[in-house]
């Protein structure tokens, strides 16, 4: 199929009337990706009935898989709040007297974050930040935003957090894998994006104390968090878990029955219900928590991933309709012949869009429905390594749109200019890192 002008059209004002609807009329995001279906459906002259239909079965496909894996992971995101495992992951971190205190923030972040949603992590973690910053007399920019920049990085490019698992899931990419990878590509961007780059910066790094507003927030008593033992089997369980299915289907050349157990084991799926069971135990009853406690704290979780299930099903309509009216095939024709690498194509739409929408959860579904049709055109790049150059994208441009900004900006006290001038930059910078680090894995898997 050709693509002409009209189907680039389409696809141009689609994708402008999700930013200007969620950025001037303040749309919901859900609302704005139905609206954008709907619009590329009667453009494209798309049945009524078949345009429902696409729809329907853009949101159910999505969310039959990933409903059930951010339900479970909320659970065990929260049961990491409410044990103080996060903070007991911060404080024996902060012990490692050979490395340096903005290292340490990064490492945190990176831990941590594999559970935690990224605003969530950054207000479950600023405390720290706030206490090292007042011992170590170090200005709080330099602990801040190498914590930032690990969660952003953490949350784009390592499943199980939705939008890297959407990705993962759309593209047909092997979880365990993109875990693997992810996990190498996010900290090297966090550690050039926040220490190296900070460091370079020198004394031209305004001195930041903690804000007065904040100077109330602290850590809870060391002797009340589980040990890091226990904490750190906890939140390795269901990445282990997903890892064994990688090995196995790389080592089995048989269905054995040891090889259907493994990958029954290490579906996401089952991987995290195991580990919510085993986090309920070790992170609680185990603490002397009633079930009743945790049945309330697991209801309370849920209402703040309602959100990102609405978005994240509205993400995958709008895919299953650029699917069913052509026009993705038809932009993969003309995206084939734009002599752009589909690595770079890929991490520089999730940049725009990150940039232009400011959820980064946003930007990497909207990068999917773009380069997915693509993939076919380009055997010898893996389903992986496009996910992590989607999720390398997202990374950065976290200015005024994202929420995060100015989570960012408030915690430290900045300026808006100092805000931009540093978080911004050390996100572009960790996702131009990112998008290197994809290059170089693209030789090798």
């Amino acid at each position: 199929m050709e693509a002409n002008f009209w189907d680039v059209g389409i696809l141009l004002t689609s994708i402008c009337l999700i930013i200007f609807t969620i950025l001037k009329f303040k749309l919901h995001p859900f609302l704005a990706l139905l609206l954008a279906s709907f619009f590329v459906g009667v453009a494209m002259q798309m049945q009524p009935l078949e345009m429902i239909s696409a729809i329907e079965n853009g949101i159910g496909s999505t969310l039959g898989f990933l409903a059930t894996v951010i339900a479970l992971g909320t659970i065990l995101g929260k049961m990491m709040e409410i044990s103080g495992a996060a903070e007991r992951i911060a404080l024996s971190l902060q012990r490692c007297k050979w490395l340096s205190t903005d290292i340490i923030m990064v490492l945190i972040g990176l831990l941590c974050g594999i559970t935690l949603f990224v605003e969530v992590g950054v207000v479950l973690l600023i405390p720290l930040a706030f206490s090292i910053a007042k011992h170590t007399k170090t200005s709080l920019f330099k602990l801040a935003i190498p914590l930032c920049t690990a969660l952003m990085a953490v949350h784009c490019v390592v499943p199980p957090h939705p939008a890297a698992l959407y990705v993962t899931n759309k593209l047909g990419a092997d979880v365990g894998t993109v875990i693997i990878f992810g996990l190498m590509v996010g900290l090297t961007a966090a550690l050039v994006g926040g220490p190296l780059f900070l460091k370079l910066l020198g004394n031209r790094l305004p001195f930041k104390t903690v804000p007065e507003e904040f100077s109330n927030l602290t850590l809870r008593e060391e002797h009340t968090l589980p040990s890091l033992k226990i904490t750190l089997f906890t939140v390795f369980l269901p990445i282990g878990l997903m890892l064994i299915k990688t090995i196995a289907e790389l080592h089995s050349k048989s269905q054995t029955g040891l090889y259907q157990f493994l990958d029954f084991i290490g579906n996401p799926i089952t991987a995290m219900f195991i580990a919510v069971f085993v986090a309920y135990y070790t992170l609680g009853l185990r603490r002397h928590m009633k079930m009743a406690a945790l049945l309330k704290d697991t209801e309370n979780s849920f209402s703040s991933i309602a959100n990102i299930l609405l978005i994240i099903g509205a993400g995958g309509a709008f895919n299953s309709i650029l699917k069913a009216s052509g026009l993705a095939d038809s932009m993969a024709v003309l995206l084939s012949h734009l002599h752009m690498h589909p690595i770079l194509l890929a991490w520089l739409v999730a940049l725009l869009l990150h940039a232009a929408v400011g959820s980064a959860t946003v930007a990497m579904m909207g990068a999917t429905a773009i380069v997915a049709p693509m993939l076919h055109l380009y055997p010898d790049i893996s389903p992986e390594i496009m996910a992590i150059a989607i999720g390398s994208g997202a990374i950065g441009c976290t200015i005024v749109t994202d929420s995060l900004f100015w989570l960012v900006k408030q915690y430290c006290g900045a300026t808006l200019s100092e805000t931009f001038k540093y978080y911004t930059s050390a996100t572009f910078i960790a996702s131009l890192i990112a998008l290197g680090c994809t290059f170089l894995l693209s030789n090798f898997i």
